[in-house]
């Protein structure tokens, strides 16, 4: 057993003992035992795998956050083609910028405000909304760039007239 060297109120070193080999010291420095089970209230958050900043932290601030800023800059050019009546093209654009974020969250070790959970669920949610977006644009009326044929059948199936 290995001693603990932080103190607390009125206890010395000796009197700690940390029993467990995975110990963490609480609020007032005193080793405590962590489980593996979830706490009954939680009382913080952790930071996302990969939250941490894009660039040092010396740099200014839009320098830190590029990688969030690329996906919004996309997203908000095709937001402002979409107003412009492309809709098709601009639909498009948010897709893939979600789709990059995707990729960006998968490549780069810190993508600052762009992680909002753990790596893979970041990676399945942006890649699954892009991917839906970008097939739903190409397969709005009138004249799809894709069809799919069982699609057609499915409407049929659905909907008596």
């Amino acid at each position: 057993m290995e001693k603990a060297t932080p103190a607390g109120a009125g206890e010395t070193a000796d009197d700690l003992e940390v029993r467990d080999a995975v110990s963490a010291p609480d609020a007032e420095g005193r080793p405590r035992r962590v489980t593996r089970r979830f706490p009954l209230f939680t009382r913080d958050t952790a930071r996302p795998e990969g939250g941490g900043r894009a660039a040092p932290g010396d740099a200014p601030a839009p320098a830190r956050q590029w990688p969030m800023l690329a996906v919004l800059s996309l997203v908000g050019v095709g937001l402002l083609v979409t107003a412009l009546d492309a809709f098709r093209i601009g639909t498009m654009l948010i897709g893939v910028a979600l789709l990059s974020g995707a990729v960006l969250r998968f490549v780069l070790p810190g993508v600052g405000m762009l992680a909002v959970r753990s790596r893979f669920t970041d990676i399945a949610t942006y890649g699954v909304l892009g991917l839906a977006i970008v097939l739903l644009a190409l397969m709005v009326q009138p004249n799809p760039w894709l069809e799919i044929p069982f699609l057609k059948d499915t409407l049929h199936f659905t909907v008596d007239t």
